[in-house]
C-alpha cells in the first residue's frame, strides 16, 4: 500500500507534468496565455482540433468583448473548415460593427473567401471591386505602403502593388467563373502589368484560348515556359503550362484563330488602371474615373 504522501507526490507530479505539457503547447501553437474564452478557444481549435467546441468558446468570447476582432475571424474560418460558410457569411455581416477600423480588411478578406467557397459570384466580385476603391482612395492598409501578412506561419510585407495585382487576380478567376473571358482578359493583363506571377499567367492564357486566340495564348506561355516570370520554377505551373500548351496545339490542329471582338468598355477599364499605376505616388484620395465606369457599366461587366 502507498503512502499518503507518496500519492500527493505523485497527484502534485501529474498536475505538474499537465500544467507543463499545455505550456508547451501554447509556445508550439504560438498561442495567447492565459484562460480567457478567446483563448480556451484557440487551444480549442489548434490543440485539441475540436472545431464545433471552439466555435462555441469564439461565440463565448465575442459575447463577453474579448479579443472580438480576432474572435470574429478565426470563427468564420473555422465554420469554413466545418462546411459551414453560409453561416460564417451571416455571422460576420452582422457582427463586423463590433469590430475594430484595423479589422474590416481582414474581415473582407475572409468574406471574399466563403463568397468563393458558396459560388456567390456577383458577391464577391463587387466586394474585390470595393477593395481596388478603397486602394484607389487610399484607404487600404488603413493608409500604409505595406502590410505584415501570414503564410503557413511565416509573417512577410505586401506592397498596395502586390495587393493591387492579387486583387485583380482574383477578380480575373471570378469573371472566369461566369465565363466572361473578355472581361478577365483584360483584368488579368492588368495584373500581370502590375505584378506578374506564372500562375496568373496560366489563367490568362486559358481567357485566350476560351476566345479561340491561340497564338496570342502561346506568347503568353512563353514566358512561362522560359522561366521569365516568377512563380515559373514551380512544379504545378509548368505541368499546367505544358497541360495549356497541349491544349492550344489541339485546337490549332482543328481550327484557325478568329479575331477577338472586344469590349466596349474595355479601353476605360485599361485606362483606369494604366491611371492607377502611373499615380502610385500621388495624391491616394483621388477616385479613378474607372470605378464610376464600373458602377454605370454593371451590366456589361457580369455585376
Amino acid at each position: 500500500m502507498n503512502h499518503p504522501a507518496t500519492e500527493k507526490m505523485k497527484n502534485s507530479s501529474s498536475i505538474i507534468s499537465c500544467s507543463g505539457m499545455k505550456a508547451a503547447n501554447h509556445v508550439i501553437h504560438k498561442l495567447p496565455s492565459g484562460d480567457s474564452p478567446y483563448v480556451r478557444a484557440k487551444y480549442s481549435q489548434m490543440v485539441e482540433k475540436d472545431l464545433e467546441g471552439a466555435v462555441v468558446l469564439f461565440w463565448e468570447a465575442i459575447n463577453a468583448g474579448d479579443r472580438v476582432d480576432s474572435a470574429l475571424k478565426d470563427m468564420a474560418v473555422v465554420m469554413k473548415q466545418l462546411d459551414r460558410a453560409e453561416e460564417a457569411i451571416e455571422v460576420i455581416k452582422s457582427f463586423r460593427d463590433r469590430c475594430s477600423k484595423q479589422a474590416q480588411e481582414s474581415l473582407d478578406n475572409v468574406l471574399i473567401d466563403l463568397y468563393k467557397k458558396c459560388g456567390k459570384l456577383d458577391e464577391q466580385i463587387e466586394l474585390l471591386k470595393q477593395k481596388l476603391r478603397m486602394i484607389c482612395q487610399g484607404e487600404a492598409f488603413n493608409g500604409k505602403p505595406t502590410k505584415t501578412a501570414r503564410s503557413h506561419g511565416k509573417k512577410f510585407q505586401v506592397t498596395v502593388k502586390q495587393e493591387t495585382s492579387r486583387i485583380l487576380g482574383n477578380l480575373g478567376w471570378a469573371y472566369m467563373q461566369l465565363t466572361n473571358y473578355a472581361t478577365a482578359e483584360v483584368v488579368y493583363r492588368k495584373a500581370q502589368e502590375i505584378d506578374p506571377d506564372a500562375n496568373k499567367a496560366c489563367n490568362l492564357c486559358l481567357c485566350l484560348i476560351k476566345q479561340e486566340r491561340y497564338d496570342e495564348a502561346s506568347a503568353v506561355l512563353e514566358e512561362v515556359m522560359l522561366g521569365i516570370l516568377p512563380g515559373s520554377e514551380d512544379s504545378k505551373s509548368r505541368k499546367r503550362s505544358e497541360e495549356l500548351l497541349n491544349e492550344i496545339e489541339a485546337y490549332k490542329s482543328a481550327r484557325f484563330s478568329l479575331p477577338s471582338s472586344g469590349l466596349s468598355f474595355e479601353d476605360t477599364f485599361i485606362g483606369g488602371l494604366d491611371q492607377l499605376m502611373n499615380n502610385w505616388n500621388l495624391n491616394r484620395s483621388r477616385r479613378l474615373p474607372i470605378f464610376e465606369e464600373i458602377i454605370s457599366n454593371r451590366d456589361q461587366l457580369a455585376c
